[in-house]
C-alpha cells in the first residue's frame, strides 16, 4: 500500500506539472490510496475547541461577526506607536508589526474570536484529534495556494514546523520538546503525535502555525530576513515598506480562500496602510486630521478631552465603546526578580502598597479607570470570583496553606488610599515590609542595613504616557526615601533588551484571551525564565506555578479548567511578580464615518478585519 501511494502521489505531481486537471484527479487517488483510517481513529471535522463542541455546524456560511456582503474596495490607514526593524514576528531577533500573519501568512486554522477557543478549517479542511488529544491530524485543503500558485503541501507543513522549533521563538521549540514524531500519511495528510496525551491545548496550538512555502523561504536567512516579506498563502501581499516607518499591503484579487466560510466578508480593504509614528501625540493628530481612519483609545484624558473638534461633533467621527467578554488581563509594573534588589517578595509587595492608585485615576484619569486585582479580571477565571475550593486545592497542594488568608477566599484587593497622594497608613505598612526585607530609612533613603547601599532601581519605559505613569509613581516612592531612575528609550533599543532580561522594572501588559494556555507557560514557567525571548519577564520560578499550568492544559472539563487558571491567578497575585495598573470598562474605538463595521461584532475580542469602506459617507 505504501508502495501504490507513493507512486501515485509522484505520478500526480509530475502530471500536475503539465495537465493541471488530471493531476488534480491523480491527487485525489494518491489520497483514496492512503492508509485506511482505523476504526479508534479520531475522525475529520471541521473544527475543534478547547472544551466541549464548536459553535458553528460543518456548512456554516459565514462567522457571525462578518457581512458575507460587505464590499470590497478603497484603504485602511492605522497608525501604531513605536518603530520596527524586521518583518519576521515568528523570529527571536528583530522587533516585527503584526502585519504577516494572518495578512501575508497563514495558519493550519483560523480562530472563531466569537467564541472561548475554537478553530476552524482554512490551509487545513478539516483536523482530527481523539479524546485524549495523543495527536492531531490535518488534512489540507486541496484548493489552498500561495501566492505564486504553488499548491500548498504537507511538505510545506513538516518544513514550517521544522524551521520554527529550531530557528524559531522558544514557544514554538518548547511545543517540539511535546512531540513524538510528525508524519506525512499521504500527500494531504499530516500527523503530530505526542510524547504524553492529555495536553487539551497542543492541537490546537499547532493548529495555529503558520505555513511557509518550502520551496521559497531559505532556513539559513530565516532570522535574518530583515524587511523581506514570506512568500505566503493570505489574502494580502507586500506592497512596499519604509523601514521603521511604514508598512503597505495589497489585497489579492486571486486570493484562494475569500469565498471560505472562515473569510467571507472579512478583509475587505484593498491596501492596508501600517503608519508608524515614534510620539503618540503627532499619531493622535495624524488620526483627527483624517490621515488614519480608525483609532482604539487607550488614553482616557485623550477620550475624555481630545476628541472636543469638530468632526466629532458634526458625526464625521463615530465613537464607540465596545464590550468586549474576554478577561481585562493585566497591566503593570513588572519587577524582574533575577535582579537582586526585587528578589524579596516583601520588596516587591512594599513597592505595591506605594502605588496610589486613587491619587492617580482622580487626577490624571477623571475616575474612568478600575484597578486591576486579578490577571484574569472580570470573568469567572479570576481567584476574586470565590474561596478556592476541592479542585484547586487538590492542584496546589501545599501551597494554599502558604497564601494569604484573603488570596484563598478570594475577598483580597490591592491597597486602597485616601487618594492624598501621602497616605502615612500605606506609606507606614511599606516602610514595616521593607524593614522585615533588611532595609531601613537612613538620611532621608532608603538603603540595605547591612550594605548600606541605597536601594534604587531603573525603571525603562518606552513611550511618554508610561514615562508619565512612571514619574507619578516615583514621586510617591520619594517619600520613603526611594528615588528610581526614568529611562525613556525607543522601541528597538527597549525590546532588544527586555528580549535579553536586561532591565529592573518595566510597564507592559499581558493580554489575555478568553481560554487561557500555553501562553501561560510562556509567561510564568520555570523553563521560560532563562529563555531570552520568552515573555517571563519576571523571571518566575516556582514549582506550584508550573502545576497550575500543567493542570490548565491538561483539564478535560470546563470546571476543571476554572480551577487551575483560578489556582494559578491566586499564585501569581501573592508572588507580587507584578504591581498591577487598571484597566477600562470597554474597548474604546474611534473611526472615520467612511470606515463602516457589521453591526454584530465579535464577542471576546475587537477585529478590525470585518469593516469596510463606504465612500462619500
Amino acid at each position: 500500500m505504501v508502495e501504490t501511494r507513493a507512486l501515485a502521489y509522484s505520478l500526480a505531481m509530475t502530471v500536475t506539472r503539465i495537465i493541471p486537471a488530471l493531476g488534480a484527479s491523480l491527487l485525489l487517488l494518491a489520497s483514496l490510496l492512503s492508509t485506511p483510517v482505523r476504526a479508534d481513529e479520531a475522525p475529520h471535522r471541521h473544527a475543534i475547541a478547547m472544551h466541549g463542541e464548536p459553535d458553528l455546524a460543518a456548512g456554516f456560511t459565514h462567522l457571525p461577526y462578518a457581512n458575507p456582503d460587505a464590499p470590497k474596495g478603497g484603504i485602511l490607514r492605522l497608525g501604531i506607536a513605536g518603530s520596527f526593524d524586521s518583518l519576521n514576528t515568528m523570529a527571536i531577533k528583530g522587533n516585527a508589526p503584526t502585519a504577516m500573519v494572518p495578512y501575508i501568512v497563514q495558519p493550519l486554522m483560523m480562530r472563531s474570536a466569537d467564541e472561548p477557543f475554537t478553530l476552524y478549517g482554512l490551509v487545513a479542511e478539516t483536523v482530527a484529534s481523539p479524546e485524549d488529544r495523543a495527536y492531531v491530524e490535518f488534512r489540507i485543503n486541496p484548493a489552498a495556494r500561495f501566492s505564486d500558485g504553488h499548491r500548498i503541501t504537507t511538505r510545506d507543513v513538516e518544513f514550517s514546523w521544522q524551521l520554527f522549533t529550531t530557528r524559531g521563538r522558544p514557544n514554538y521549540r518548547a511545543n517540539a520538546a511535546k512531540v513524538e514524531k510528525v508524519e506525512i500519511r499521504d500527500p494531504t495528510t499530516i500527523r503530530f503525535t505526542f510524547k504524553t496525551a492529555g495536553d487539551q491545548e497542543l492541537p490546537l496550538i499547532i493548529a495555529m502555525m503558520p505555513v511557509l512555502a518550502a520551496h521559497a523561504t531559505d532556513p539559513e536567512k530565516f532570522e535574518t530576513m530583515g524587511f523581506n516579506a514570506f512568500l505566503g498563502s493570505g489574502p494580502y501581499k507586500l506592497e512596499s515598506v519604509e523601514p521603521g516607518t511604514r508598512v503597505l499591503l495589497k489585497r489579492r484579487a486571486d486570493y484562494w480562500a475569500k469565498d471560505l466560510p472562515v473569510h467571507r466578508g472579512l478583509y475587505n480593504f484593498d491596501t492596508i496602510s501600517l503608519d508608524f509614528f515614534r510620539d503618540s501625540n503627532t499619531l493622535f493628530e495624524a488620526f483627527k486630521t483624517g490621515l488614519l481612519d480608525l483609532r482604539i483609545e487607550i488614553d482616557p484624558t485623550k477620550w475624555r478631552e481630545g476628541y472636543k473638534i469638530a468632526a466629532v461633533e458634526d458625526g464625521r467621527i463615530i465613537r464607540e465603546a465596545i464590550p468586549i467578554k474576554a478577561p481585562k488581563g493585566m497591566s503593570g509594573f513588572i519587577f524582574n526578580t533575577r535582579r537582586p534588589m526585587f528578589s524579596d517578595v516583601r520588596v516587591r509587595e512594599g513597592l505595591f502598597s506605594l502605588f496610589d492608585f486613587e491619587w492617580l485615576n482622580k487626577n490624571l484619569f477623571a475616575d474612568v479607570y478600575r484597578r486591576t486585582g486579578s490577571f484574569f479580571d472580570e470573568s469567572e477565571l479570576s481567584f476574586r470570583s470565590g474561596p478556592s475550593d476541592a479542585r484547586e486545592a487538590k492542584i496546589l497542594g501545599d501551597a494554599l496553606a502558604a497564601l494569604p488568608p484573603a488570596i484563598r477566599d478570594g475577598t483580597w484587593r490591592p491597597p486602597v488610599t485616601d487618594g492624598s497622594g501621602r497616605d502615612r497608613a500605606v506609606m507606614k505598612r511599606a516602610i514595616e515590609l521593607f524593614s522585615s526585607a533588611g532595609y531601613g530609612i537612613r538620611d532621608g533613603r532608603m538603603v540595605n542595613l547591612k550594605s548600606g547601599e541605597p536601594f534604587t532601581f531603573e525603571l525603562m519605559v518606552t513611550s511618554r504616557e508610561k514615562e508619565r505613569i512612571a514619574l507619578a509613581f516615583a514621586d510617591g516612592l520619594k517619600q520613603v526615601g526611594i528615588f528610581p531612575t526614568i529611562r525613556l528609550v525607543d522601541s528597538s533599543q527597549y525590546w532588544a533588551r527586555v528580549r535579553q532580561f536586561e532591565f529592573d522594572m518595566i510597564i507592559e501588559g499581558y493580554v489575555v484571551g478568553p481560554s487561557p494556555g500555553q501562553e501561560q507557560a510562556n509567561r510564568w514557567s520555570s523553563r521560560a525564565a532563562n529563555q531570552p525571548g520568552t515573555l517571563n519577564w519576571a523571571g518566575v520560578r516556582s514549582p506550584a506555578i508550573d502545576r497550575t499550568i500543567e493542570a490548565l492544559l491538561a483539564a478535560r472539563s470546563r470546571e476543571d479548567f476554572v480551577a487551575s487558571v483560578r489556582a494559578l491567578d491566586r499564585l501569581l497575585i501573592a508572588g507580587h511578580y507584578v504591581l498591577p495598573l487598571y484597566h477600562l470598562p470597554d474597548r474604546w474605538v474611534a473611526r472615520w464615518r467612511h470606515i463602516s463595521r457589521p453591526d454584530r461584532l465579535a464577542a471576546y475580542d475587537f477585529l478590525h478585519d470585518s469593516f469596510w469602506l463606504t465612500p462619500n459617507r
